[in-house]
Formats: structure tokens, sequence, C-alpha cells
């Protein structure tokens, strides 16, 4: 199927992780102009020569996303050089610390909603405007699973995600009768260095193999989805193949909403 991505410009923040690799490597092989972000450019220098990508089809920024002023320097860079952005993917998130909840801190929740909700909200801001003088345009958070369910030691984190898609939902009623689509993937455990630092945190004692087995049990497959699955999701909800899509979230997790009360 031709998704019809080609040229198109194509936003991704936290471009350097194990998912946003994935979506990076996908958008290029699509033929998508790309702008990516990463918290630190020796990140984004051992990245980059590993993509097939011509350099008229790339730009590159560093930004931190719990910064307002840096997102909106990052967009406007990205419109300024390409003239227009066509699909934002606020991919960047972040874990945070486990804890019980009485033992919570107020700076395990504000940095992770910092990243998680700000950051996402950040990115809209800023592209909306483009978006509405173009009359068109896909936005695709890379949500979680945790959107939707809870998780002992991860209240901060999936309350996070929660608000993350009480925003997708919101502002794709705000953008839709402007011919935008926002919309989430919601992955459960992906095979990424954040599970294994998840992994750790959960089960301290165990090792990477018998962390894995317990966390994949969730799963009919009893696998992780892979990155590349992620990243090919989003593809298609970045393209005009789902334009009837609004407001919504794609679950990867092989079987878990259908056990969800």
């Amino acid at each position: 199927m031709d998704l019809g991505l080609k040229d198109k410009v194509v936003v991704i923040t936290g471009a350097t992780g194990g998912v946003g690799q994935a979506l990076a490597k996908e958008f290029a092989k699509e033929g998508a102009k790309l702008s990516l972000s990463s918290t630190a450019q020796a990140k984004l220098d051992q990245f980059v020569p590993t993509l097939d990508v011509a350099t008229d089809h790339l730009l590159t920024s560093v930004v931190d996303v719990t910064k307002e002023d840096q997102v909106k320097k990052f967009i406007k860079k990205t419109i300024a050089h390409y003239g227009r952005l066509d699909v934002l993917v606020p991919n960047a998130g972040s874990e945070g610390k486990f804890h019980l909840i009485q033992d919570q801190t107020y700076d395990n929740f504000e940095h992770t909603f910092a990243v998680n909700v700000f950051g996402v909200m950040y990115c809209m801001k800023y592209a909306a405007p483009q978006m509405i003088k173009q009359n068109a345009g896909h936005i695709v958070v890379i949500a979680s699973d945790g959107s939707m369910v809870g998780a002992p030691q991860m209240s901060h984190y999936c309350s996070s995600k929660h608000a993350t898609l009480g925003l997708v939902k919101s502002v794709a009623m705000e953008l839709g009768p402007h011919g935008i689509n926002v919309n989430a993937v919601s992955p459960g455990a992906i095979d990424t260095d954040m599970m294994k630092r998840i992994e750790k945190m959960a089960f301290p004692d165990l090792s990477h193999e018998e962390a894995y087995k317990q966390y994949a049990a969730a799963y009919l497959d009893n696998r992780y989805v892979s990155p590349t699955e992620v990243a090919d999701t989003a593809l298609y909800l970045a393209s005009d193949q789902a334009s009837h899509i609004n407001g919504g979230a794609i679950r990867l997790d092989n079987g878990m909403e259908s056990t969800s009360r």
C-alpha cells in the first residue's frame, strides 16, 4: 500500500530512542522529509549515519521538550526550512521512577508530566497554526497502554499517559474541523532500553530474560511489541488512508484490551 508520505514533512521528537529511531527509519523509507529532535547532539551524531535518507530530507535539532521556548524554536525552524509541516509525532517520553503512592514525590510526578504531557502539548501548540493554515495535517502521539490501565508503583506514569490521551481527544475535536487528524498509538511493553529500565525497577532481583517473561505473560503471544511495529502503526495514522480516524488510540497489546474490565 502506498501511504502517500513521499516528501511529507514529518517532525519526530525523541528520535534517537528505540521507538524514535524506528519511526525515523520507517518514515525515511517512505521518502518523507524529516525533522528530528533529541536531547543531545552526541545521540544525533551516532544515529544519523545509520539513517538512509537524502541530506535535503533531513533536519536535526537538540530539544528538551519540557522547555516551551525550545519546542517553539524547533517547530518554527522546521517550517522555515521546509515551508510546511504535514505530520507531527510527539514521541519523547519518560518512565520516571517506581514508587508506591506513600513514597511518591512531587519531583517524580513533575518530571514525568513535563515530558509526557507538557512536551506533547507544546508540540501541538506550535504545530497547530501551520496545519490550520494548510487545512491539513496529522498528529500521531506515541502514548501507552498506560493511557487506559493502571500499574502498581507507576501512578506517575499511568496518570501522565491518561492525561496525554485526554489531550489527544480534546485537541482532535478542536483541529478536526480544520482537516487535521489527532490520534495516538498505545503500545503495551515495547522491546526497548526504556522497558529494560522498567523491568529492573519492577523486578530488581530478576534477569532481563526472567523479567521479560513476567511482563510478556500479559499478552496472548507472550512477547513485547517491536519498535518497528509501533512505527508502522504510526505511519498508517499519519497517512490519508486513516483520514476517518480522529481522536482515537490504536492499542498494540495483543489481547490485553480484551481482558480489561
